[in-house]
């Protein structure tokens, strides 16, 4: 697979009742390997984010009556899209994001199987509508209805451009949902390949809408809007309470997928093999760009010195390489800001007395780009920011324990609880960890397997309300009870 390109320095970054358009404000986008311009993309204001409401407005009442059997046909064509498209935006995913080409394929294949999802679901919802509903009086019967909640904003995050546009959209439109989307301005060029294969799906004109550009520019008109119903935000912590400010002006619903600081546990009789392998994963896939990674390692304490060896000598034969490079594991971090922010990370924690094994800087192969050598600390303040705070980056902090309280109490002593990973022999032990763990998502002795039906979203100040499975498409509907006396 080749590099990506695009065919023009400057692509318009606005569609909107089913025009693609240029706006105003010009977006630089840039490969994080080269450090070199990709493109430039130009962004909307509050007037596009305007023109594009008025624009879903008019079509949501066709669209909100259509059937499920119908939204389900437009979802599976996209589906078919993203899977004829695959290398492609295999190769955008790689040259604007950094990912390595095994990561970009697990991303399109995720958006593929959550499109297909919730064709099937909002296919089934035709038998769910009109349900009826048991009541204690024979004077009165009651049926069920869910509808689309109107016209929702979308905000999703550069970590990982088209997987949570697909947890967000697909919902929304199989709910009977018009969308606005507004793609991160850091990584647009999957997104907007992405809105061609949803334009060219046969959705009626001004049911979905793309509006690239910055927070300021953008997200903020687009969570303050009055003909928004609902916006549903993927992000920073400090960025999604600024969307829930600029809801609360309308009295808006909200859902927000924000940060973590999730822990992996790895019980005294663990495998430690597959111990290191999960902890690898869980800390450097994406080059740690993830809310879910799991950066906190607590081990027992008989097992803390030769994890602590395989950990290290784990880190150190992780290939460090741009994404189409033979063998790649982990790419460079998505530009120069979050580059810088995760090296001041680490020096703050070394600053702080943490002891830092192996990583942390520039690897020597690599002079150019965001690229980063896998990182393991030991000996981390607990009330340090390297073990608290969300750093986004490849950096593991590993801690021993004594015992099973210990572990746990270490594990929920977070502000947050979006994930958390377990590794034991023994399944009640296992389970017993994990039903004790305040996370959304408990993974026992496996990867981070995330599955459409699923829910996705945690405990604390990492959600508000859940994404995928059941959940997801509910996020998108209102609840009705229609009740009759007899």
């Amino acid at each position: 697979m080749s590099e990506a390109t695009v065919s023009s320095p400057v692509l318009a970054g606005l569609y909107i009742d089913g025009q693609w358009c240029s706006g105003g404000e010009q977006l630089t986008v840039t490969n994080p390997c080269t450090e070199e311009r990709l493109a430039i993309v130009t962004g909307g204001d509050a007037r596009a984010v305007d023109e594009a409401v008025h624009a879903a407005q008019a079509a949501f009442d066709a669209w909100s009556k259509t059937t499920g059997a119908t939204r389900a046909l437009i979802l599976r064509r996209i589906a078919s899209g993203v899977a004829a498209r695959r290398e492609r935006l295999m190769a955008l995913q790689s040259s604007n994001n950094g990912k390595p080409t095994f990561e970009a394929g697990i991303d399109v294949d995720d958006v593929i199987a959550t499109f297909s999802y919730y064709a099937d679901l909002a296919e089934a919802a035709d038998g769910q509508q009109n349900r009826a509903v048991e009541l204690p009086s024979e004077a009165f019967d009651a049926r069920l209805r869910r509808e689309p909640c109107g016209v929702v904003g979308l905000i999703v995050p550069w970590n990982f451009p088209m997987v949570t546009t697909a947890w967000k959209l697909a919902p929304a439109l199989a709910a009977g949902c018009c969308v606005l989307l507004k793609p991160s301005e850091v990584t647009p060029l999957a997104e907007l390949e992405l809105a061609q294969i949803i334009a060219a799906s046969g959705l009626p004109t001004g049911v979905f809408n793309v509006i690239c550009g910055t927070g300021l520019a953008v997200g903020a008109p687009m969570s303050a809007h009055p003909g928004i119903a609902k916006v549903s935000f993927t992000g920073s912590n400090a960025v999604g309470v600024q969307v829930m400010q600029r809801a609360a002006e309308t009295v808006k619903g909200v859902s927000l997928e924000l940060g973590g600081k999730s822990s992996l546990l790895v019980m005294a009789d663990a495998d430690l093999d597959l111990a290191v392998e999960l902890a690898s994963g869980g800390g450097y896939f994406n080059a740690g760009q993830m809310c879910s990674a799991t950066s906190r390692v607590l081990v027992a304490q008989e097992l803390l010195e030769p994890f602590l060896q395989r950990i290290v000598a784990k880190a150190r034969s992780i290939k460090v390489a741009g994404p189409l490079e033979d063998d790649t594991e982990m790419g460079p971090l998505v530009n120069q800001a979050q580059y810088q922010r995760v090296i001041d990370h680490i020096e703050a924690g070394r600053e702080a007395g943490a002891y830092l094994l192996c990583g942390g800087k520039r690897p020597a192969a690599q002079p150019r780009g965001y690229f980063l050598e896998p990182a393991v600390f030991t000996e981390v303040p607990l009330d340090s920011a390297l073990w608290r705070d969300e750093i986004f980056g490849p950096v593991l902090c590993v801690r021993g324990f004594s015992s099973e309280a210990e572990a746990i109490a270490l594990a929920n002593d977070t502000r947050f609880g979006l994930v958390a990973s377990v590794v034991s022999g023994d399944s009640e032990t296992a389970d017993r960890v994990a039903n004790a763990l305040q996370a959304g998502l408990v993974w026992i002795n496996a990867p981070q397997v995330i599955f459409p039906q699923t829910a996705w979203g945690g405990y604390k100040q990492s959600s508000l309300g859940r994404e995928l499975g059941p959940w997801g498409m509910q996020a998108f509907q209102e609840i009705k009870h229609v009740v009759r006396a007899l």
